[in-house]
């Protein structure tokens, strides 16, 4: 009870609230206009927290990203161009609804569904992180390296598209977590005679370079023209939400539900979460001739699972150190620069910051009532703010963040390359979220490799000797595999099926 008080009292102070509220309004602001990500919010985020205290640190970052995410409906439901990747999904149902005028109900139901999924992800996420935590403290490096490379093999086969882009995107990650001082013989490694790469790849600047900076590139190297607003909204914002509640609760639980799973999977993040919830509820829909039509149904199933995706990724982050998506992926490197190491171990810190951080996770999602509101009725604002006067000054901030960590021009210039290299994968289609999970976890994977090279003399076979580690071995051999099974399994079944006919 003392240590659940200590969190309390870390978060119900007038530093962190106010905090608490200007990431509410950046969140806000980002995610309603077209292009700006939550991930790319948060990355801009990443040096103002490095003057910060580490829950105050931690919930600009919750708080940005939740309302972020859901602010990317506002621009998907009057211009059809959702705000966020999260918001994807289910764009062409909320605009539909826009243009009968009812815009402000889509509006409104997101922001419900919102609210719930996040809040219900948090809950698995106190239930779920402390249990598996008591396990993760059996786990030797035999353990971590299989986890690792499942997060690793996760993050292709889960990622929309092509999966040897997803593979090489990932080894363009993997090759700069390579980056520094050989932990075996101190050989320095693709520094090229910079002193300032000996410690490795600054993390901050690559992500700002791979998102805030890709992002600007996209803008600059894009010639479509903003959409204009041609729908007009008189509805009410929460007038019909009990309606649609009361018929669609049991599609919030399952989106939910769902979002949360699927967050928790290393490299998939909100955006899957909400396609995969979308696809579900599609299929298992009693009428879905009607979705893409304008359907509550679909909103409600995907706006439900995009935020409870969110509170899934802190699981892995939090109780193994992996990441569940690129959001979590920079707040693990925030956690280390604060000292709060992720793992096991952060559960048995008795200073109460584990339960401050739940206590983030609550208040960030409660705060998405009021403020959503005030953003649904001031939506037409955020849209219209001219993007020629809002990207040069994203790219100052890029600059000066790069910069100031570290006071190098060196990390300026890595966030241009990796921002330039970033921008050339994106154009062609190649998924960033493998590239991202290469980075944190390739040094995880050489690390713990030789670590139980060196324990055992160099013996392969004691990766499978230990249960868990043969447990995760096999997984991983089997999601290898899985593409070979799946093809086999389909010749069977075809093979039959031409017998019998």
């Amino acid at each position: 009870m003392d240590i659940l008080m200590n969190g309390v009292g870390l978060v119900l102070n007038v530093d962190t609230l106010l905090v608490i509220l200007a990431a509410s309004l950046f969140g806000i602001f980002v995610g309603a206009v077209p292009g700006l990500t939550a991930t790319m919010a948060v990355a801009l985020l990443v040096p103002l927290t490095f003057y910060m205290d580490t829950i105050p640190a931690i919930a600009a970052i919750v708080t940005t990203s939740a309302m972020a995410i859901f602010a990317g409906d506002i621009p998907g439901t009057y211009l059809n161009i959702p705000g966020t990747p999260a918001s994807a999904a289910y764009v062409g149902e909320s605009h539909a609804l826009a243009k009968k005028g009812r815009a402000r109900e889509a509006l409104g139901i997101n922001l419900v569904c919102s609210v719930f999924g996040g809040i219900f992800g948090t809950i698995i996420l106190i239930v779920v992180a402390q249990s598996l935590a008591e396990v993760a403290l059996k786990f030797s490096a035999f353990e971590y390296f299989w986890l690792a490379v499942l997060g690793l093999s996760c993050s292709i086969f889960i990622s929309v598209g092509s999966r040897t882009k997803a593979f090489l995107s990932l080894l363009f990650g993997v090759l700069l977590s390579t980056v520094g001082l050989d932990m075996m013989s101190g050989a320095p490694r693709f520094t090229f005679g910079v002193p300032d790469l000996m410690a490795g790849v600054n993390f901050i600047p690559v992500m700002i370079g791979m998102f805030a900076l890709n992002e600007l590139m996209s803008y600059y190297g894009s010639k479509s023209e903003k959409k204009t607003i041609s729908v007009v909204d008189k509805d009410s914002v929460f007038h019909n939400v009990p309606r649609h509640i009361k018929r669609y609760w049991r599609n919030m639980v399952r989106g939910s539900s769902i979002g949360t799973l699927i967050g928790a999977l290393p490299g998939a993040g909100a955006d899957i979460a909400a396609w995969i919830s979308y696809g579900v509820g599609k299929g298992r829909s009693k009428d879905s001739s009607k979705y893409g039509t304008g359907n509550i149904e679909g909103i409600v199933d995907a706006s439900s699972a995009n935020n409870s995706g969110i509170s899934g990724a802190w699981v892995p982050a939090l109780v193994f150190g992996i990441p569940g998506d690129s959001i979590t992926a920079i707040v693990i490197g925030v956690l280390y620069m604060k000292g709060m190491n992720p793992g096991p171990t952060i559960f048995m810190d008795g200073s109460g910051l584990i339960y401050a951080l739940f206590i983030v996770f609550i208040l960030a999602n409660l705060m998405m009532l009021p403020i959503g509101y005030i953003a649904i009725r001031l939506s037409k604002l955020f849209i219209l703010t001219p993007s020629r006067v809002l990207m040069p000054i994203i790219l100052c901030f890029c600059i000066v963040g790069a910069f100031a960590i570290n006071n190098s021009v060196v990390d300026i210039w890595l966030m241009l390359i990796v921002g330039l290299v970033a921008y050339l994968l994106a154009v062609n289609d190649f998924p960033m979220a493998p590239a991202i999970l290469g980075l944190v976890l390739g040094s995880v994977v050489e690390n713990n490799f030789m670590s139980a090279m060196l324990r055992t003399g160099g013996d392969l076979t004691s990766f499978f000797a230990r249960p868990i580690s043969a447990g995760l071995g096999i997984a991983v051999i089997l999601l290898w595999c899985s593409p070979l099974l799946i093809k086999a399994y389909r010749y069977q079944k075809r093979r039959k099926e031409e017998a019998s006919a």
